[in-house]
């Protein structure tokens, strides 16, 4: 859904961002999912961790340019806030999925 949302808020902004803000948003945006997807069919939790791991990086990278994007003025305040929510939401799910692996791939004795 972020990177849905991402991908439409970003349609609005200028023609020379497009190489810049447009191209980076969008790029980190699906990156984050597709990392989870990819690693989820690698073999063993900690090799899936590791795409999660990614994958919070680039949420993280999201969060700043969505940040920069509407201070800056490219985004109004309603679009700024629906996105910070969906990012928020997709940040915490990604982080409890990281958390679970994690218990999975930890060895217990």
């Amino acid at each position: 859904m972020l990177a849905k949302m991402v991908y439409a808020a970003t349609r609005a902004f200028p023609k020379d961002e497009r190489f810049g803000l447009t191209s980076q948003a969008r790029r980190a945006a699906f990156s984050a999912p597709a990392n989870i997807v990819e690693g989820s069919a690698k073999r063993g939790a900690l090799e899936f961790r590791r795409f999660l791991d990614i994958a919070l990086g680039s949420l993280s990278e999201v969060g700043y340019i969505l940040r920069f994007s509407w201070e800056i003025g490219l985004l109004e305040d309603q679009m700024y806030g629906d996105l910070r929510n969906a990012h928020g939401r997709a940040r915490a799910m990604t982080w409890k999925l990281y958390v679970a692996v994690g218990k999975r791939s930890t060895p217990r004795g």
